[in-house]
Order: C-alpha cells, then structure tokens, then sequence
C-alpha cells in the first residue's frame, strides 16, 4: 500500500528532475570545447556559443544540415525527446497531485499510473542523452578538448532520479502494509437485537451452577431471581381486574357489605 508520505517525496523528486531538465535546455552547455581547461566553445540543444566573441547563434543552422544532415538530424532528434521529456514530467507532477488529493482506494491503486509516468519520461531522456553521447564518441567534429558539459550531466541525473523514483514508489506498494481506511456501514437489512433481551439471556447462561450436569435442575440465585421478578409482574397485572370485579360486585343494589 502506496502512503501519502510516498507520493509527496516522489512529488518532490519530480520536481527537482524537471527543474534539472529545463536547466539542461536553457544552458547552451551539452558539448564543449576546453583545450586549455577554459570553455571556448560549446553546443546546446538549439543554439552555439563562443566565449571568445561572447555570442550565440542558433544551431544547427541550414549551412549545417547541408554539410552533415545525419549530424543535423540527431541533434534535432535529442532536442525534441529532452522537450517531449519535461512535458512528460508536468504530467507526472499533475497526475501526483491528483493521486494525493484523493482518498485510499486512490493512493492504493494509482502508483500503477505514477510509476508508469515516471518510467516513460526517463526512457525519453536517456534517450536523448545516449544521441549525445553516441554523436561525441563518433562525429569528426568533436576532436581532443572537446568534452560533455554541464547540460548532458543535469539530464543524466534527471532520469536517473526518475527511475529511482519509479522503483521506490512501486516498492512500497508491493511491501508497505495496508493504509488504514474507513470502516464499512453496516447493511440496512440487518436488525439488531434487543439489548435487554441480550443481558437477560446472558443473565440466564452465566446464573447457571452446573451442579450435577446430568439432571440440569440447579440454578443460581440469580436465575431464581429472574423468575420472581416475572410472576410479581404477571400478579400486578391481574391485581387491578380482580379490584374492578369486587368494586362492581359491591356497587350493586339491594348489596350492602360483603356477601356472605
């Protein structure tokens, strides 16, 4: 069972990997260039910058895709997986905020939606950092001093932090015991027994000696009890019949005193 402790640190987690996700987009800093341990050069994912001229320019530009077009291709590929990525993350993040602000049943069958969520927006980004990654290992145009930046790092760790979250939340619905929940109502059809009956029956069945099992015929004083109070009942119901018959016999003429 998925706890709301859980979700809300699996909350944050997401947060923090979309944060490091759009870091990773704004900072023109994926691949640079560095012969002498100062950044000179360096690529994002749409634009180039120069720290000697200190300019950026969009890239990759037509004249580059006209040069090396499988270059081209990638690197556009990367720069929608890592965009399709954050809006994968808003969604994780909605769909959190949603299984939180709902009740048990909620919380105990929505990890299924969340870690599904979580799973697909780090294949997205590993993806797009494996491009990076295969491009720097095998394009010409990356020679010695040229090196993963910034960005490529902020993206790993943003998947990374995804997958963990994905594998603890699916943890601890398969390990954490059962949240507490409501208690069920009652159904309507049942009736339930009268209370005084109750404690009388019980009366009875703890009054009982036991004495001699095989002729049953002993009972306590409680028992002995319940039945006076039963015929001193039947007696004072009948009381008030037998006065009205005597106050009608006295009344009648001719009568006078008792008769004899």
């Amino acid at each position: 069972m998925t706890r709301s402790i859980v979700y809300g640190a699996g909350l944050l987690l997401t947060i923090a990997a979309t944060i490091m996700t759009l870091a990773s987009i704004a900072m023109p800093k994926w691949v640079s260039y560095s012969p002498n341990g100062k950044r000179e050069y360096s690529y994002g994912l749409h634009s180039r910058c120069s720290a000697v001229t200190g300019t950026c320019v969009p890239f990759p530009r037509t004249s580059d895709c006209t040069k090396d077009p499988s270059f081209c291709n990638m690197w556009r590929t990367v720069g929608f997986l890592i965009s399709f990525g954050v809006v994968v993350e808003l969604c994780t993040i909605v769909s959190f905020v949603i299984i939180m602000a709902g009740g048990v049943q909620r919380r105990a069958a929505g990890w299924q939606v969340a870690v599904g969520v979580l799973a697909f927006s780090a294949i997205v980004q590993c993806a797009g950092m494996s491009i990076v990654a295969f491009l720097f290992d095998h394009d010409d145009r990356f020679w010695n001093g040229w090196h993963l930046d910034h960005s490529w790092s902020l993206c790993t760790a943003s998947w990374t932090i995804l997958t963990i979250t994905a594998l603890g939340i699916a943890a601890s619905a398969i390990y954490l015991p059962a949240e507490g929940d409501y208690e069920l109502i009652p159904d309507a059809s049942y009736v339930e027994q009268d209370d005084r009956l109750l404690s009388r029956i019980a009366a009875w069945d703890n009054g009982w000696k036991g004495g001699d099992a095989g002729s049953g015929t002993q009972y306590s004083y409680q028992r002995d009890q319940d039945a006076m109070s039963v015929t001193s009942v039947a007696a004072s119901s009948l009381a008030p019949s037998s006065r009205r018959g005597t106050d009608v016999h006295g009344s009648l003429p001719g009568h006078r005193g008792s008769i004899p």
